[in-house]
């Protein structure tokens, strides 16, 4: 069979079945008054069914399988909150099924009770070879119908994201500020190196930086020291310079630095390089101590912008990618997709995740409108949705799209999509 049991769930759940008159294997006739609420978790999988079996209204569970001899597979004759069950749904019946006190579980079979189109609709969409499943459909969906879905999976894709948040919340006794300095290091390490800005973040403390948020090269110094990048010989000032003060900070706080081989370089662009990043990095903390609590002060896009704007990144850096290598003149500044990115990705989630926190829904409000604001993202996943007919006109779009992909059409899950279903039931 080229289905599972999320393919029957499908037909029980919207009644997909021709139910004029419907006869259980038992010779009980059949009326569905309610199918039940499709239950997630443990248990039986629909729960609250309203039945008429044999003239008898029954409300209570219903187990839905491929095969009856599931049931036994599953383990379900012996947990007793199976006896609730008042009908077993099966495509092929191969076994009878009874409950802890020996009663035997009606059974209806319902292989041939399903329009052929509808498990063909569902093969086409699992078993083709788009890009993603619905790609030659998905442009044909009312766009109401579209957006709609992805603002409810934009808030699901937060909710994930919060779940790591309040953990590591829990672990750093309750301090935001530390906890979204973490982050937002991971942020600047952007996919290729967003563990080590990690472990950097965690091997730096923000508190000991909070001690010299006024001397610039000495914020400098304990970055690139932690980094790993002050362990070699140099012969330009300000590298000289770092490497002195470092040594100094190094004995006072008893710091142990990073590797500096976990910092990767190649295929990269030179502005991307982990050097170019933390020399951004420690101008922002200089710029702007206490970063989390300006971050929710900002109540407007341009207002948070000036946060991230014209940061006092050592002039070193105008001619260097590398300590003791000269360059062309460099762009020292981070662009605005790489803005974007850090607004999209870390700010915008402890808005939402604060806000949740502290009941204020207006912060996990402004989240979604900031996401609306900002263009959308660039990458392969959502170009491939543009290109079958999607307008990803915001970064709101753009991580539904991001949401949509990793947790629905990579898994072919879509059975548990709006948009899937909808296709299917077409």
């Amino acid at each position: 069979m080229d289905f599972n049991e999320d393919f029957l769930h499908f037909i029980w759940k919207y009644r997909l079945f021709n139910s004029a008159k419907l006869v259980c294997k038992g010779g009980e006739e059949l009326q569905v008054l309610n199918p039940g609420i499709l239950n997630r978790n443990a248990g039986p999988d629909f729960s609250d069914a309203k039945l008429i079996i044999d003239q008898t209204v029954w409300v209570g569970h219903v187990e839905i399988h491929v095969k009856s001899s599931d049931w036994l597979l599953h383990g379900h004759q012996n947990n007793a909150f199976y006896d609730a069950v008042i009908l077993h749904v099966v495509y092929e019946h191969d076994s009878p099924i009874y409950r802890t006190d020996g009663s035997l579980v009606p059974v209806l079979v319902i292989e041939g009770l399903f329009l052929d189109r509808v498990l063909d609709n569902y093969k086409r969409l699992i078993a083709n070879a788009n890009h993603f499943p619905c790609e030659r459909h998905i442009s044909s969906l009312d766009q109401i119908h579209i957006y709609s879905f992805f603002s409810r999976i934009v808030i699901e894709r937060f909710e994930q994201k919060a779940e790591e948040v309040f953990e590591k919340l829990n672990n750093n006794r309750g301090d935001w500020e530390q906890l979204f300095y973490c982050f937002l290091a991971r942020n600047f390490g952007f996919k290729v190196n967003a563990v080590p800005f990690e472990l950097l973040s965690i091997v730096t403390p923000l508190h000991i930086l909070s001690k010299h948020k006024n001397n610039a090269l000495q914020i400098e110094a304990l970055l690139f020291g932690q980094a790993g990048f002050l362990e070699q010989e140099f012969f330009e000032n300000y590298p000289l310079q770092l490497q002195r003060e470092y040594l100094f900070l190094k004995k006072k706080y008893r710091l142990i630095p990073m590797n500096a081989a976990v910092w990767k370089f190649l295929r990269m662009r030179p502005q991307n390089f982990p050097t170019i990043r933390i020399a951004q990095f420690a101008a922002l903390i200089v710029k702007s101590s206490q970063l989390f609590s300006k971050m929710l002060k900002k109540d407007t896009l341009s207002d948070l912008y000036t946060i991230f704007n014209d940061l006092p990144v050592n002039e070193y850096w105008l001619t260097h990618y590398h300590f003791n290598k000269t360059t062309n003149r460099v762009i020292v500044q981070p662009g605005k997709g790489s803005v974007d990115n850090i607004i999209i990705n870390t700010v915008c989630l402890f808005l939402f995740c604060y806000g949740k926190y502290t009941d204020q829904s207006e912060l996990s409000d402004r989240a979604s409108d900031f996401l609306e604001r900002i263009p959308s993202e660039c990458n392969a996943i959502v170009n491939q949705y543009s290109s079958a007919g999607i307008d990803v006109p915001n970064a709101l779009t753009s991580q539904a799209l991001l949401q949509l992909n990793k947790y629905y059409c990579n898994e072919k899950k879509c059975l548990n999509c709006t948009l899937g279903l909808k296709i299917l039931k077409k």
